[in-house]
C-alpha cells in the first residue's frame, strides 16, 4: 500500500466521523425539541386532569431531555483527538454519559415507584381524571414512536452505542405512553386504580432500563471484550494477511464505539526483523480499516516450518 493509499484512507476516516458527529447531533437536538413539548404538555395537562401516570410520564420525557443534555456533552467531549493525558483519544466519554444516563434513569424510575405506592396505599384518593389527559397521552405516543424510528435508524447509520441506548430510552417512552393511555382509559372506565398502576407499571419499564444501561456501560468501563462473533472476524481478516502463518491471544477491549485490539501474530522466523514489522504494518491497516478498531498491538512471534529441527 503506497502513501497516497494510505493518505485517503485517512482523509475518508474523518470524513466518515465529521458525517457521524453532526447526524449524532441532529439526532440528538431533534430529541430535545420532541422532548421539550412533551415534558411541559405531559406535566401541565397531567395536573389539570389529575392523572399521576400522564405526570409520571412527563417526569420520564424530562429526563429524557436530561439525557439528551448528556449526549450531546459527552458527543462534543469524545470527538477531541488524542493528547498527552489521553493517548487512545475521548471515545470513553460516550460509555460514561451511558453509565450516567443509566443512573438517572434508575433513579427516576425508583421515583415514580414510590410515588405510584403512595397512591395505592390509599384508593380513596385517587380521583377521576379528565378526558383531555387520553388524548395527551395517545399524542406523546405517537410522537415517541416516531422519534424512536429517526433515532435508531441515525445510530445504526453511524454506529454509536451511545445513541442506540437513547433511541431505545425513546422506545420505552413510547411503551410507557400506551401503559398510561391504558390506565387514563381504565380510570375514565369507573376503576380509578388504574391510573396509579400504570405509573407503578411505567415506574418499573424506566427503572430496568437505567439498570441494564448503567449495567452495560460499567462492564465497557472496565475493558469488557467485544462479543465473540466480532472478535472472530478481526482473527480472520488477521489469518487472511499475506505472511502471517498463525494468530494467538487476541484481546479487544472498548473504548467508546471503537476497539483497542492486541494480537500475537507469528511469521516465518527466517525472514528478517524489518519484513517482520513490514507484515505488522500491514495487519495492523487491514484491521482497521475494516473494523471498528481505532488502535491495534501486534506482537511478533517467530514460526518455523513444521518438517525442519529447531533444537
Amino acid at each position: 500500500m503506497n502513501h497516497s493509499e494510505l493518505d485517503e484512507d485517512t482523509v475518508s476516516t474523518e470524513s466518515e466521523k465529521a458525517a457521524r458527529i453532526r447526524s449524532a447531533a441532529r439526532s440528538t437536538w431533534a430529541s430535545v425539541a420532541v422532548n421539550v413539548v412533551l415534558t411541559a404538555a405531559q406535566i401541565s395537562i397531567g395536573m389539570f386532569s389529575k392523572s399521576q401516570a400522564l405526570i409520571a410520564d412527563g417526569i420520564h420525557s424530562l429526563s429524557d431531555l436530561v439525557a439528551d443534555f448528556i449526549v450531546l456533552f459527552a458527543g462534543h467531549h469524545s470527538k477531541k483527538d488524542a493528547d498527552a493525558d489521553h493517548p487512545y483519544g475521548h471515545l470513553r466519554f460516550e460509555t460514561a454519559a451511558s453509565l450516567a444516563l443509566g443512573a438517572l434513569l434508575l433513579a427516576v424510575g425508583i421515583g415514580m415507584l414510590w410515588s405510584a405506592f403512595l397512591k395505592l396505599e390509599d384508593p380513596q384518593s385517587i380521583p377521576t381524571i379528565h378526558s383531555i389527559a387520553l388524548w395527551v397521552a395517545a399524542a406523546a405516543l405517537l410522537a415517541k414512536e416516531l422519534l424512536f424510528r429517526y433515532m435508531l435508524a441515525v445510530a445504526k447509520r453511524v454506529k454509536s452505542s451511545m445513541l442506540v441506548a437513547n433511541a431505545w430510552h425513546a422506545r420505552s417512552d413510547a411503551a410507557s405512553s400506551l401503559v398510561v393511555g391504558i390506565g387514563i382509559i381504565g380510570n375514565l372506565a369507573g376503576y380509578p386504580m388504574f391510573d396509579p398502576i400504570a405509573a407503578l407499571i411505567v415506574g418499573l419499564m424506566v427503572a430496568k432500563m437505567g439498570w441494564q444501561f448503567g449495567w452495560d456501560a460499567l462492564h465497557d468501563l472496565v475493558d469488557r471484550a467485544v462479543d465473540e462473533e466480532e472478535v472472530a472476524a478481526i482473527r480472520q481478516t488477521l489469518t487472511d494477511t499475506p505472511g502471517i502463518k498463525g494468530i494467538h491471544d487476541i484481546r479487544t477491549r472498548k473504548m467508546g464505539d471503537m476497539i483497542v485490539v492486541d494480537a500475537h501474530i507469528e511469521v516465518d522466523a527466517s525472514i528478517t526483523v524489518e519484513a517482520g514489522h513490514d507484515i505488522a504494518v500491514v495487519a495492523t491497516q487491514r484491521i482497521m480499516q475494516r473494523h471498528r478498531v481505532i488502535n491495534v498491538m501486534t506482537h511478533v512471534d517467530p514460526w518455523h516450518r513444521p518438517d525442519r529441527d529447531h533444537s
